[in-house]
């Protein structure tokens, strides 16, 4: 049960580590959120870079607009 309705979700792991890293909706029971399938959520601080440090998200790119405003 998650805020938003039931749905049926699997984790997501990584292979080197073995921690969970996310989780991937797999079924959703009410119509309106039918859209969240095939989808998935990574937890940004779970998640490494290349060169093994954390990815680091710049307070611009945060607080930006979408790609719509700049049209």
């Amino acid at each position: 049960m998650m805020i938003t309705g039931m749905h049926t979700v699997v984790d997501i792991f990584c292979v080197e580590c073995g921690s969970i890293v996310g989780w991937k909706y797999e079924f959703a029971r009410e119509k309106t959120q039918k859209y969240k399938e095939g989808k998935f959520i990574l937890e940004r601080f779970k998640v490494l870079g290349p060169n093994g440090s954390n990815y680091l998200v710049s307070h611009e790119a945060l607080v930006s607009g979408s790609d719509a405003d700049d049209a």
